[in-house]
């Protein structure tokens, strides 16, 4: 990589890092990015309000390849003590997303000042923590007729600079279910005269097991108790109403599917047993994302090529990713760059960022768009 380039691809990482925003607010990190390229490529720009993409033509009747970076923070405290600190309490960079975007918009760099035989599209994604980033983006594909599509994602417990990557499934499906029951408030000294969600929750919740069970199950199934609701702080008054939150997450997105309406239809069998209205809402909806052989097999040759270290997973991740939204559209995968297998991990306070994966991941983009 230039040497010019890859400085300021640092130093726009480290601005990005300054300025962290949270998913669906990314208004200054997409300006940013795109003042970038503006500075320093003649690359075509197509602004899509809350992304954008920009694209390098080599001609008509060439290949259509696009990479994908994402760019929202999560809501997190910066604890550490560096030059680049966020400037935003409560938000900051821990996920790397500053990175990936340094790393793409180094890329592009790279591509608009070198050439390629490809039209190569440089896509900036926000809202990828919340799942809906790539469901607003996915119209991309179509509309510009992309073959394939990559992407990587910095990852800690794997060798530095390391080129991980697996077939098939690499990140699970997972969605957070919310389950809204509603009865009558009554003294607590006569419950019977009102109607307590409480023990249609506890029923839900014991049924976890056998919904996630192995045996009921082909692939790894997981219901996640992330909060129970119900009642006021009244000794007096019996409950009338709670929220029980939970996160369901499969490897294969049909079982997904199964203990979502496993879920429902036991919440309605309860709430008519004790006279409550039921109803059910969710977010942070994640497809699973599942690698083409033919485009991981890609991600190895270039990794081979460019004499980087390669690794095989021997599992998929049970945390989601909303590039599968993309690989139902086209071919194309996901790979992942080592932090250091000690490195602290992402969406922790004492993770940070390592600028030496920026050369690392667009040498391995350049080598792919060159294949």
């Amino acid at each position: 990589m230039d040497t010019k380039n890859l400085e300021l691809a640092k130093q726009l990482r480290h601005e990005l890092h300054r300025h962290p925003e949270l998913s669906n607010q990314e208004t200054w990190t997409k300006q940013r990015l795109i003042d970038f390229l503006e500075e320093h490529t003649r690359l075509e720009i197509v602004d899509k309000g809350p992304w954008f993409y920009a694209v390098y033509r080599a001609g008509e009747n060439k290949q259509n390849i696009a990479f994908r970076a994402d760019f929202d923070a999560l809501p997190m405290e910066e604890t550490l003590d560096i030059p680049h600190a966020s400037q935003f309490p409560g938000i900051s960079h821990k996920c790397g997303h500053d990175g990936h975007s340094a790393s793409l918009a180094g890329f592009a760099l790279e591509i608009d000042q070198k050439g390629a035989d490809k039209n190569i599209f440089f896509l900036f994604q926000h809202a990828e923590e919340t799942g809906d980033g790539a469901a607003q983006c996915v119209s991309f594909i179509k509309e510009n007729d992309i073959e394939e599509i990559f992407a990587y994602h910095n990852m800690s417990g794997m060798m530095f600079k390391s080129i991980n990557v697996i077939d098939g499934t690499a990140h699970y499906a997972s969605k957070g279910m919310t389950i809204h029951m509603e009865g009558a408030p009554a003294h607590a000294s006569q419950p019977e005269d009102g109607a307590n969600p409480a023990f249609a929750m506890a029923k839900i919740i014991d049924a976890i097991p056998e919904f996630t069970s192995p045996e009921n199950n082909k692939g790894v199934v997981l219901c996640t108790v992330v909060q129970v609701d119900i009642g006021e702080r009244a000794f007096g008054v019996s409950a009338s109403k709670g929220d029980l939150l939970l996160t369901i997450r499969a490897f294969y997105a049909e079982e997904l599917d199964k203990l979502q309406k496993n879920l429902e239809n036991l919440a309605n069998e309860q709430a008519g047993k004790y006279g409550l209205r039921v109803s059910f809402s969710y977010d942070d909806s994640f497809p699973e994302t599942v690698n083409h052989k033919e485009s991981s097999d890609r991600i190895r040759q270039a990794a081979k090529k460019k004499g980087l270290q390669l690794v095989e997973m021997k599992e998929a991740f049970r945390g989601s990713e909303d590039f599968g939204h993309y690989l139902k559209e086209t071919k194309g995968a996901m790979c992942y760059i080592g932090n250091g297998e000690n490195y602290p991990h992402i969406h922790t306070y004492e993770y940070d960022f390592q600028d030496e994966l920026i050369e690392t991941a667009v040498e391995l983009f350049k080598e792919l768009a060159e294949q």
